[in-house]
């Protein structure tokens, strides 16, 4: 999303049909929330200590990347680490880097686009295989452009081998804008790409004979899955639709269900329990404005369209979505953590009965925009920070 100078509020998606209405409600729901659950992590839960940023060591294991965008662990600990300037980097377990591998394709990297998330082969300790998300240049009847676009390759010391692009979307733009690109794999190997609206297309996000504003599932060849919703039509890889720019998608380690976190406009940022097929109502319905504060639709409700599992209004620019599981702060099991690129902090999201709770926030007083959110293989928490002197951050207690 573009900046935005409101103040981080959070809220519950309202249940009125007026968009006024919902608005005010939000409002006064999101200052409850906002007095008591957003001071530093400080809140107490019942009898338990809650985490604050003075239990938190905040450690710097890696700093000069240029706006790094995306981060995968490998099974031997090490850490992939994307640059959206056209990098993709190996983070060791005793903090070197590697410096930028060899044999990776040349990225658009214009505003939001680039080389942005990337994730490893559900089969890596067997075939040294990762996958990537970047910005390609395209063309549409003979126009110039970009679209997000996934390659797979196999991972050597030295670089890559055997790039391949196997999916690129057919929402070719020139222009900068809503990329999605966000990676995830489930537990039966299917593959989850986001796609943005590109911005000037926003309808189109409707239209699921494209991909704009989309969810795409293919196999690791990047084949569509054969029971997707749309397999039939002219865009087959299509899971989900009515999406803005998806910039988080995890699975939940019970459930298995694919959970993802998109952008809104001047408020109406979403996290959003994906469901087959299903619309999720963008620009249809939304909880925000135009960044000029015009409206864009006057509902927030539409038969036929997904609520949102929890929204923001005004919002906080999320980027980065992971479930907690781990033994450093096990008090957080199961609890939703992201990145707030506009307000600069660590949010994390208590679940209770699957259900959103209260909100707190860490490292505010790092001052960095937090791109990338992702739990260690001990459980310690990685932050990727967006600046064109990028950081990773080791949050352990």
């Amino acid at each position: 999303m573009k900046p935005s100078s409101t103040s981080a509020v959070t809220s519950k998606p309202a249940s009125t049909l007026a968009r006024p209405i919902a608005r005010a409600v939000a409002c006064a729901m999101a200052l409850t929330v906002s007095q008591f659950a957003l001071a530093h992590g400080d809140h107490k839960h019942g009898e338990a200590h809650e985490i604050t940023d003075s239990d938190i060591t905040v450690t710097t294991l890696a700093e000069g990347l240029v706006h790094p965008w995306g981060m995968a662990f490998l099974p031997n600990g090490d850490l992939l680490v994307t640059e959206r300037e056209g990098g993709i980097q190996r983070l060791s377990k005793d903090g070197k880097l590697s410096g930028r591998l060899s044999n990776v394709p040349e990225v658009v990297a214009q505003n939001q686009g680039g080389m942005l998330d990337i994730a490893i082969d559900p089969d890596f300790a067997s075939n040294n295989t990762i996958y990537f998300c970047y910005s390609k240049a395209s063309e549409v009847e003979g126009k110039p452009g970009s679209s997000s676009s996934v390659a797979k390759a196999k991972l050597t010391d030295s670089g890559l081998e055997n790039v391949d692009v196997i999916f690129s979307a057919d929402s070719i733009v020139d222009n900068g804008f809503h990329f999605g690109c966000r990676l995830a794999f489930d537990a039966k190997k299917h593959l989850y790409i986001t796609m943005g609206d590109r911005y000037k297309y926003m309808k189109e996000a409707q239209n699921t004979d494209n991909h704009f504003g989309k969810i795409v599932r293919i196999n690791g060849d990047g084949s569509a899955v054969e029971d997707n919703p749309f397999i039939d039509g002219k865009a087959p890889e299509i899971f989900s639709y009515g999406h803005r720019n998806v910039q988080g998608v995890t699975i939940h380690p019970e459930t298995g269900a694919v959970w993802a976190m998109e952008h809104g406009p001047k408020g109406g940022d979403e996290i959003n329990i994906l469901e087959r097929g299903a619309n999720y109502g963008w620009p249809v319905i939304t909880y925000g404005v135009d960044y000029s504060g015009d409206i864009i639709s006057d509902k927030t409700h539409m038969d036929g369209m997904k609520q949102p599992w929890l929204y923001w209004d005004p919002s906080i620019a999320p980027s980065g979505l992971t479930f907690y599981q781990g033994d450093m702060f096990k008090e957080w099991n199961g609890d939703i953590l992201v990145g707030s690129l506009k307000f600069t902090h660590l949010r994390r999201i208590k679940v209770e009965d699957g259900k959103p709770e209260e909100q707190f926030e860490y490292v505010r007083d790092n001052h960095a925009r937090i791109r990338d959110v992702e739990v260690g293989p001990g459980g310690a928490i990685y932050l990727l920070t967006d600046a064109p002197n990028g950081k990773v951050l080791k949050l352990t207690k």
